[in-house]
């Protein structure tokens, strides 16, 4: 990225030839001010940018200083060897040096024009420089917030203006230093000079210098893509909720599928019960016909018929596996030997031969009878 700041011009002298020795300062450490739009960052009206001490007296940086051309004002693009002959009025004569906070370098002006104009007051420096910008908030040793730091400062080359960046100090003699937007001090609002100049800016982790106007277009169209990530960001989101919605609405169907599922499952076994029960109670029935079954577990229907074949001392103490073994003896009996009067009238008496039918059947069931009884009293005869 490409800077300005500003020095002024002192301590003047005319050699023999008539050209013009100076001393000036130039580059000094510490926070300068910038506006916003000068450093790529148009959303911010002054941005702090902090050129630490060993950054601006690095070897590389002081060695970039020897025999850098001097210009009137600052040329639209950076002096090479292609314009220095139309653009140079003088260079830095010797190497820079350290000079408390600032960096101090001799001149030599060989233009009369440009001799002319520091002599009648022309005098402050404004230098033109590279630098790579850092962004990153943090303070300096001495307590000051900054919002970027300035690296690998070098010099192309030296302008004279009319007014420098960096105040009375920045003076051919005793001055500071940079090209693109130059240094104020901290009670000075930022000085924009008309002049071209290059920022660096990282697209996708790569710095790329650009001029203003591409800076411009690069955050915008940056922006544009945040803009646009955040907004697939939200359809994605409302994507998955929707798709959780779906999950929730699908679950809830299911639940009540396995509901109903269970609820036919249920009823199909109350039939199977109830079916169980008349089941066993046709056969109660048909073992002791005058046995009472309602209000009775089945158990205790079992139980009852046993009591009622056998007698209560038959079945007292005796567990219920007993009683159910026993029950099922008497229900296999009742199974082989059917009652001849219950089956003649099972389906109704309707006709004379049923009549008869059954008329023969209870006969023989009092026969069946009369013959119990009377081996009964023989046996207790």
């Amino acid at each position: 990225m490409q800077f300005t700041d500003a020095v002024a011009v002192s301590g003047t002298r005319r050699t023999a030839d008539g050209y013009l020795v100076a001393e000036a300062r130039s580059v000094r450490t510490g926070i300068q001010l910038y506006a916003g739009s000068e450093v790529g960052k148009p959303e911010l009206s002054v941005v702090r940018v902090y050129r630490p001490a060993d950054q601006v007296f690095a070897d590389a940086s002081l060695q970039s200083f020897t025999h850098a051309p001097v210009t009137m004002d600052h040329p639209a693009e950076a002096v090479t060897a292609d314009n220095w002959k139309q653009l140079a009025v003088g260079e830095v004569s010797t190497a820079a040096k350290k000079d408390g906070e600032w960096v101090h370098l001799p001149l030599i002006l060989k233009d009369a024009a440009a001799i002319q104009a520091v002599e009648t007051g022309k005098r402050e420096l404004s230098a033109g420089y590279t630098c790579e910008l850092v962004f990153g908030d943090g303070v300096t040793p001495e307590g000051e917030a900054f919002n970027a730091t300035q690296t690998n400062i070098k010099i192309n080359h030296l302008a004279i203006v009319d007014r420098a960046r960096a105040g009375s100090k920045a003076r051919i003699g005793d001055g500071a230093i940079s090209w693109g937007a130059a240094p104020v001090t901290n009670d000075q609002q930022p000085e924009k000079e008309k002049i071209m100049t290059l920022k660096t800016v990282t697209v996708d982790g790569i710095p790329v210098e650009v001029t203003d106007q591409g800076a411009t277009v690069i955050a915008t169209l940056q922006q544009r893509l945040a803009d646009m990530a955040k907004s697939k960001d939200k359809q994605i989101d409302d994507a998955c909720k929707q798709v959780e919605a779906k999950d929730a609405e699908l679950a809830k169907k299911d639940a009540e599928i396995d509901a109903l599922k269970a609820k036919v499952l249920d009823e199909k076994a109350l039939d199977a019960k109830v079916q169980a029960r008349a089941d066993l109670i046709t056969v109660a029935k048909s073992i002791a016909k005058d046995v009472k079954t309602e209000g009775l577990t089945d158990a205790a229907i079992r139980k009852a018929v046993v009591s009622a074949k056998l007698g209560d001392a038959a079945i007292a103490g005796k567990p219920d596996a007993y009683i159910d073994a026993r029950f099922d003896i008497l229900a296999e009996e009742a199974s082989k030997n059917p009652d001849p009067f219950a089956n003649a009238v099972r389906d109704g008496v309707t006709t004379p031969a049923t009549i008869t039918d059954a008329s023969k059947a209870y006969e023989a069931m009092l026969q069946r009878d009369r013959n119990a009884w009377q081996g009964n009293q023989k046996e207790s005869a």
